[in-house]
């Protein structure tokens, strides 16, 4: 998983299953209404993007699909031109080059970047924000997936809901690691 953007966590899927079974299968079925005029759709886009938000937060917590600490947020949505999947992120990034130059802003400030909690970014505790500035830099990403293999949408809520929705999960988190994978790389090399 070190080397992966996104992957989905098919061991906590099982271990925190009421049923033994899936967990996310659980959440399907507890978040129906995100599926509510996708079924039967000639196009995977709609059901795949609905797939997406079950199996993360604020829907699943913990999450079904998982992300690189850099990861903030992360959305694939259909796109209201033309109906494709575009995927909506935010990353953390390093201080962009232009402050690292002169610290001149700076004025005795104390500035802080991202603060890391056990390796994982955060936002200040409103404690901290009392007395340090925090310039946390982001880095949003708006780009267009591959729709190739992604699943088509089921016709109806069925058995196979879970294996459809997974088969998407599985789908996405590779074409996002495929997107943003070297930009991640990139980031880290850059801390």
């Amino acid at each position: 998983m070190a080397n992966e953007a996104f992957w989905v966590d098919h061991r906590a899927g099982r271990e925190r299953a009421p049923n033994g079974v899936s967990r996310y299968a659980e959440l399907l079925r507890d978040n129906a209404g995100e599926f509510d005029g996708v079924w039967g759709d000639i196009a995977p886009v709609a059901f795949a993007s609905a797939a997406w938000r079950v199996a993360t937060p604020p829907l699943a917590s913990p999450a079904i699909v998982r992300w690189h600490r850099r990861v903030l947020t992360a959305s694939c949505l259909r796109n209201g031109w033309d109906g494709s999947m575009i995927a909506r992120l935010t990353l953390v990034s390093p201080m962009p080059s232009q402050l690292t130059r002169s610290r001149a802003w700076w004025r005795d400030r104390g500035w802080q970047g991202w603060p890391a909690i056990l390796g994982q970014y955060v936002e200040p505790a409103e404690r901290e924000l009392t007395k340090i500035p925090y310039l946390r830099p982001v880095v949003m990403v708006d780009a267009p997936l591959p729709l190739d293999d992604l699943p088509p949408a089921p016709d109806a809520p069925g058995d196979d809901l879970a294996e459809v929705a997974h088969r998407a999960l599985v789908v996405l988190a590779r074409e996002l690691n495929q997107l943003v994978g070297p930009l991640i790389e990139q980031l880290d090399a850059q801390t």
